[in-house]
């Protein structure tokens, strides 16, 4: 009889466990309790799946926080590899110009059906609608709720592809750290997440406009360009999120958290201050425009910078291209694209395995690891599913 190992989660790191699982004939179930598989995964298609980038792995593995850890498998199963294995599927994917990997009908829904379809003629038996309720040794308590009726299954192995605790309306609702011990899991912290300010009322009329073409930074630390959005609660981008790891170390480090913006980077202090030199026949608005600081910039300004500051030339560019922004913290970890924190490395095998409770592995965005969006997310998922399928299989083959 074929040795049975159970997967809790039919995101993209518990599929591709079970890809991995069911190549080595074990009697593989996936257990998802929500309706249908991957459903983050979706969500985050509908505005183009951007689901690898294609730059220098070498560079590419020092877009994550445990560099060391994750490499190994990241560069085993890179943006090279997952355009293969998306071609396998009858997935054609290109490159973008900002290098960012794409199927081409820039859809998570097609290359979702195309891998389920494999899988079930693979022999995986996915069971949607089924809850985990516990999980002692090899031994799960699973509820069908659809009958309501619970069943103990009892497994030669069981991978936890569980998500973290963003997005809980589509199935991450981190119910399975009661699974853990406190000791093995680091708090989750928002990731890829907006961040608050108290604006006051002058900053309504530019709510939903972009800082274009700026610079972000903490500290003394690295420069991202880009563009922000102001939105009602503060700031929200790519660029923001990049600079989210930094913003955390600062608290972290007992410091008031602030971001950094340089709103005009194509300028030096000396050729800012010229522009900005006041004059009886323009209005401040007017040479504030000319500068290059539009409405939303201008707005910016106006907000954070003191108003005896204004026509001060020198002084003032030296404030436009070092803005201070006083931040609140992160938006709630519920609307965060990714979290940090996770099940602890130290508390897992080389192979993913938990030390202790060696019939359990572990992989996806349940591990303490960080990543910037950008492909880098999706790639450790799919990276770190393969693994923990890897570590069921040489576990049970002992």
């Amino acid at each position: 009889m074929n040795k049975r190992v159970a997967i809790i989660g039919a995101g993209p790191a518990g599929l591709m466990a079970a890809e991995v699982l069911s190549q080595q004939n074990y009697d593989v179930h996936v257990y998802e309790q929500k309706p249908s598989a991957a459903r983050k995964f979706l969500m985050a298609g509908k505005t183009g799946l951007n689901i690898s980038h294609a730059e220098p792995v070498d560079v590419f593995v020092q877009r994550y926080d445990r560099v060391e850890w994750l490499s190994p498998w990241v560069k085993q199963w890179d943006a090279n590899w997952i355009q293969a294995w998306m071609k396998s599927l009858g997935i054609e994917s290109y490159i973008g110009t900002s290098g960012r990997v794409f199927p081409i009908e820039m859809k998570a829904a097609p290359l979702l059906r195309a891998w389920l379809k494999r899988l079930m003629e693979d022999g995986v038996k996915l069971h949607y609608r089924h809850q985990v309720l516990d999980l002692k040794d090899a031994t799960l308590s699973i509820q069908n709720l659809v009958s309501n009726q619970i069943s103990q299954e009892k497994f030669d192995a069981i991978v936890l592809a569980c998500g973290a605790v963003s997005w809980s309306k589509l199935g991450s609702d981190g119910a399975w750290q009661k699974w853990l011990n406190t000791s093995e899991i680091e708090t989750f912290q928002a990731s890829n997440a907006g961040v608050e300010i108290a604006w006051s009322k002058f900053m309504q009329p530019v709510f939903g406009e972009p800082l274009k073409r700026v610079e972000a930074w903490v500290n003394n630390g690295d420069k991202s360009s880009g563009d922000i959005v102001i939105s009602h609660y503060g700031l929200e981008s790519g660029l923001v999120y990049k600079q989210g790891r930094a913003l955390r170390e600062q608290v972290k480090r007992g410091e008031s958290m602030a971001l950094t913006l340089d709103l005009l980077p194509d300028q030096s202090i000396e050729q800012l201050a010229k522009k900005l030199q006041p004059s009886k026949k323009q209005s401040l608005s007017n040479i504030w425009r000319k500068a290059g600081l539009d409405t939303a910039k201008a707005n910016l300004v106006r907000e954070l910078v003191a108003k005896n500051i204004w026509t001060e030339a020198y002084a003032l560019a030296k404030q436009v291209k070092n803005l201070v922004i006083p931040l609140n913290g992160f938006r709630p970890i519920e609307e965060a694209i990714s979290c940090a924190g996770g099940v602890k490395q130290e508390a897992l095998t080389e192979h993913l395995q938990l030390k202790s409770n060696p019939a359990l592995f572990l992989c996806g965005e349940m591990l303490d690891w960080d990543a910037p969006t950008g492909g880098y997310l999706l790639t450790a998922c799919f990276a770190t599913g393969r693994a923990a399928g890897e570590g069921v299989h040489q576990y049970l083959s002992q």
